[in-house]
């Protein structure tokens, strides 16, 4: 005997279900229209990525769900929600082919496997995730998940899609158990629910699955049509959202036109592109950015999903004509908040449907600084500076290669031709503490016969902290006199020991026609050592633990390479801390917060620099000057100078020569 089962068993009119549908498929659409005439407001999107990648995004993030999953419990809950949804809708055309086209889908084995056992086992998935969801709204619920904005459409949603579901078992368990269906066990979820159906009489059985079979039909219907208002039309707008995600890297800031801008920043919902408003809509309240943020975590006013819904509500206002007036910089969104922004993504890492706050906030920025002039003063000093000197550190020595002395470093006009030119930074050039990383550098560079020059006192500041601060002005004229420089020497390679110039060097200064091939110094060290060109032999004895930093990290994917450096270096032995990688916690000194003095909650730099007393190490290892410097600053603010050092990677390696 072939299994089978009869279509649309016990439902003579079941033609009625397409005009039934109707008025919600109209309530559906017209939903979608008013989301698509919200994001419209916007200015158009310049940057869509081609849809091979779209495809390829959605089938790795929207289907698959890989960010989600990085957190087992709470994504686990969602795919099984997701999933089961998903394949239920699946089978639900299959039933349609077979109605509309002959195709028998309820026959065979393809129904015993997928369209029995598969879909059962989804089915019984989704309302075990359902029920997790519910727990999470009502009983344990994590702190990040407090006072959402939409609760009780969420919940609304939540309590609906269990009933349809549990309603769907309940027809599938009546039709088993009312025609004795010698395949029912192949449906374990309808068989089950078929047990409880067993004491009913035959005609009770019949007309209870006639009127189950249409009111899941109606709430089915109904789920469908309330999907675009509330804020499950992140099913809707999530997709889309990792479709058209920009596919720069997360460190990478948009430029401005400058010449064709009347007005720089955005101080206005609707001067947002239409991808940010995206990101507004797509948003589901997780709060997984919340709590990364080394911001809030340090008691800021700034949260990632507070921005993004505060920004969401004041859209839908706007749409509505019902705003309260506020302006959006410093009213909607306030400016302690504008300025807590370390810029260290660890934001755009969580979000499992990749929003990205960062951008918003330095538009933001770019319309106080350049529009308003309105932003802390030491910001404006170090801006000056820049601007006159070339760099922003205050009562600096005049000279970029006052460092360099007794060194004996090749200048780049002296030399005129160069394997690689090294980019000491601002840091190293001025700092006196990143001065010695710099000399350690050149010594293993000298060590492994490495063929450099250095810029000298032609170099300036790459333009980083003028960006992140929002003076998109000075970092476009430091970038085009920058790339003039190394474009007149022919420079392909670069060596840098600071992510922020890496990340500038590398990543942005392409967007004025600069191309270089930019190298960490942490990558070029372990290659060097790799190719035992750097042989160090002298045991450095000391337990070391490595702090990513956000630009080298989570913004540029380095994360192997530092570690394996103090693998390699004898003596050493490698601790983590307990935020490390891709969830790395910020040092508190991006985003141009190293010229700005926190006064709300704790220090960021305090923060981590516990962090690394915690797992008690000799050393704490740092591959940027800007973490070197918050962990020394750290570090004595904690009065723990005896038994904790802050260490470039360099001087370790040095000193094992």
């Amino acid at each position: 005997m072939i299994p089978s089962r009869e279509i649309y068993w016990n439902i003579p009119a079941h033609l009625w279900l397409y005009p039934l549908f109707l008025p919600f498929l109209v309530a559906f659409l017209c939903g979608c229209y008013r989301l698509v005439k919200l994001l419209w407001v916007g200015q158009p999107e310049k940057d869509i990525p081609p849809i091979g990648r779209q495809i390829q995004d959605i089938l790795s993030e929207a289907v698959l769900q890989r960010r989600l999953l990085a957190q087992p419990l709470a994504g686990g809950m969602h795919a099984a929600i997701s999933w089961g949804f998903g394949i239920l809708f699946v089978a639900t055309c299959m039933v349609a082919l077979q109605d509309y086209f002959g195709i028998p889908t309820l026959s065979g084995n393809f129904y015993l496997y997928f369209m029995s056992l598969t879909v059962d086992v989804f089915g019984v998935a989704a309302v075990v995730g359902v029920i997790l969801a519910l727990i999470r709204r009502y009983v344990a619920r994590p702190e990040r998940l407090w006072k959402p904005r939409d609760a009780e459409g969420y919940r609304l949603f939540l309590w609906l899609l269990l009933v349809v579901l549990v309603t769907g078992f309940a027809v599938e368990g009546l039709r088993i158990v009312t025609t004795t269906d010698p395949w029912g066990s192949w449906s374990p979820g309808g068989w089950v629910m078929a047990l409880g159906f067993g004491g009913l009489t035959h005609s009770q059985q019949i007309l209870l699955h006639r009127v189950t079979w249409w009111g899941h039909a109606v709430l089915a219907f109904a789920l469908i049509g309330l999907a675009p208002y509330t804020l499950i039309r992140h099913i809707l707008a999530a997709a889309a959202n990792v479709a058209l995600r920009r596919p720069q890297p997360s460190g990478v800031i948009q430029p401005v036109v400058l010449e064709e801008t009347e007005h720089f920043g955005i101080s206005t919902i609707r001067g947002f592109p239409r991808k940010d408003l995206l990101d507004l809509v797509a948003c589901t309240e997780c709060g997984r950015c919340q709590d990364a943020c080394p911001a809030w975590a340090t008691g800021k006013p700034l949260t990632p999903k507070g921005v993004i819904i505060d920004l969401r509500d004041h859209l839908l206002a706007q749409a509505r004509g019902s705003g309260n007036g506020k302006p959006m910089v410093g009213g909607v969104i306030g400016e302690d908040v504008i300025w807590s922004c370390t810029t260290c993504g660890a934001c755009h890492r969580e979000c499992p449907v990749f929003i990205e706050p960062i951008p918003k906030i330095i538009n933001m920025r770019r319309f106080l600084v350049m529009e308003e002039a309105r932003f802390p003063e030491t910001m404006q000093a170090a801006m000056r500076g820049i601007e006159t000197r070339g760099h922003p550190y205050q009562g600096a020595v005049p000279s970029r290669t006052d460092w360099a002395g007794g060194l004996d470093i090749p200048l780049m006009a002296e030399k005129g031709r160069a394997e690689y030119l090294y980019w000491v930074g601002c840091a190293a050039a001025f700092d006196e503490r990143t001065q010695k990383v710099a000399r350690a550098l050149v010594k293993l560079l000298k060590a492994a016969g490495v063929d450099f020059a250095i810029l000298g006192e032609e170099e300036r500041c790459t333009g980083d902290p003028a960006r992140r601060i929002g003076h998109e002005f000075l970092f476009q004229m430091q970038a085009q006199r920058n790339i003039q420089t190394l474009d007149g020497y022919g420079v392909k390679k670069i060596i840098t020991a600071c992510p922020h110039c890496f990340n500038t060097l590398g990543n942005e200064y392409g967007q004025f026609g600069g191309h270089y091939e930019v190298i960490h110094h942490t990558a070029l060290i372990r290659d060097l050592m790799r190719q035992d060109r750097l042989q160090p032999k002298t045991p450095v004895e000391q337990t070391v633990a490595y702090h990513d930093s956000c630009y080298l990290g989570r913004h540029n994917g380095i994360f192997e390479a530092p570690r394996e450096i103090l693998q390699i270096l004898p003596g050493v032995q490698p601790r983590e801390m307990q935020r490390n990688r891709e969830k790395g916690f910020c040092c508190g000194a991006g985003g141009g917060m190293m010229w700005f003095e926190e006064r709300i909650g704790k220090r960021v730099n305090i923060e981590r620099t516990e962090e690394a007393l915690r797992v008690k190490p000799d050393v704490v290892g740092t591959a940027c000057p800007f973490c070197l410097s918050m962990f020394e600053d750290g570090i004595r603010a904690k009065d723990a100078t005896e038994q904790l050092r802050a260490m470039d990677l360099a001087e370790l390696v040095a000193r094992a020569l």
